[in-house]
C-alpha cells in the first residue's frame, strides 16, 4: 500500500503526539516510584491529613476541602462539554473554517479531509478529558463517603492498626480521584498542543515535545515540589522569595 506523500508529515505527527503522550504517562509512573514528584509528595500529604482527621471529632472543614477539589473537577468536565460543542460547530462548516485558516500566515494548504480528520482527533482527546474529569469526581464522592464514615475518636472498639489502615485507604482513594485530575490537565495540554496541527504537523511535533518538557519540569523540578520535600533543614522562611513557573 503506497501512502500519499502529503500525509506522511500528519501521519509522523500523530504518531509523535500518540508517543510523548503516553510514553510520558508511563515514564512518569516509572520515575515517580523512586523520585520525589508532585504526585508522591502530595500522597503523603494525604496521608497525614487523614491521620489528622481521625483525631477531631469535627470534619467539616475536611468535608468543605474535599467538596472544593470535586468542584474543581466539575468546573473542567462542564468546560470540556462547551469546548466539544465548539468542536463539532466547526466540523459541519469545515470548509469556511479551512478558507479562515488559509488566510493566516505559515499555515499548510490540507484537503477538507485532513482538516476533519485533524478535528476529529482533537475532538477526541477533549472526550477523553471529560470521561478522566467526571471519573474524578465520582472518586471525590467515593472518598467524602469514606470521610463520613471514619471513625470518632470516642469509639474505643476501633484498634489503632485499623485507624492507620483507614486513614491510608482513604488517602489512598483520594490520591486516585487527584491522578485523574491530573491525567485530565495532561489532555487539556496535549489537546492544546493539537492546536499547531492546524498550522503546520512539523510546529505540532514541537508543540507535543513541548508540553512534556513543561509537564516534565513542573510534576519533578518545580519550585513548589521543592518547597513540598519535607527537610528539617529548611529555612523557617522557606519558599518566600520562590517565583511562580
Amino acid at each position: 500500500m503506497v501512502v500519499d506523500p502529503q500525509y506522511v508529515p500528519h501521519i509522523l505527527a500523530v504518531a509523535w503526539f500518540a508517543l510523548c503522550w503516553l510514553g510520558y504517562a508511563r515514564y512518569a509512573i516509572w520515575k515517580g516510584r523512586d523520585t520525589p514528584c508532585l504526585a508522591s509528595v502530595l500522597h503523603l500529604y494525604r496521608e497525614d491529613w487523614m491521620r489528622r482527621l481521625l483525631l477531631r471529632d469535627n470534619r467539616i472543614a475536611d468535608a468543605n476541602v474535599i467538596g472544593n477539589l470535586e468542584r474543581n473537577a466539575s468546573f473542567f468536565a462542564s468546560s470540556t462539554l462547551i469546548i466539544l460543542a465548539g468542536i463539532l460547530t466547526v466540523l459541519g462548516s469545515t470548509e469556511n473554517a479551512v478558507a479562515v485558516l488559509a488566510e493566516l500566515p505559515f499555515v499548510q494548504a490540507v484537503s477538507r479531509e485532513i482538516s476533519e480528520l485533524k478535528l476529529i482527533c482533537v475532538a477526541t482527546v477533549f472526550i477523553y478529558a471529560f470521561f478522566t474529569f467526571s471519573w474524578c469526581m465520582r472518586q471525590y464522592n467515593f472518598a467524602a463517603v469514606l470521610v463520613g464514615a471514619a471513625p470518632m475518636i470516642a469509639e474505643r472498639q476501633v484498634s489503632e492498626t485499623e485507624r492507620n489502615a483507614y486513614a491510608a485507604r482513604t488517602a489512598r482513594v483520594l490520591s486516585m480521584a487527584a491522578n485523574q485530575f491530573n491525567q485530565g490537565l495532561r489532555s487539556y495540554y496535549f489537546g492544546l498542543a493539537t492546536l499547531a496541527w492546524f498550522i503546520n504537523p512539523w510546529l505540532f511535533i514541537l508543540a507535543s515535545a513541548g508540553v512534556v518538557f513543561v509537564l516534565y519540569r513542573r510534576e519533578f523540578h518545580s519550585d513548589v515540589l521543592q518547597v513540598m520535600v519535607y527537610s528539617p533543614t529548611l529555612p523557617p522562611d522557606v519558599g518566600k522569595d520562590v517565583k511562580a513557573d
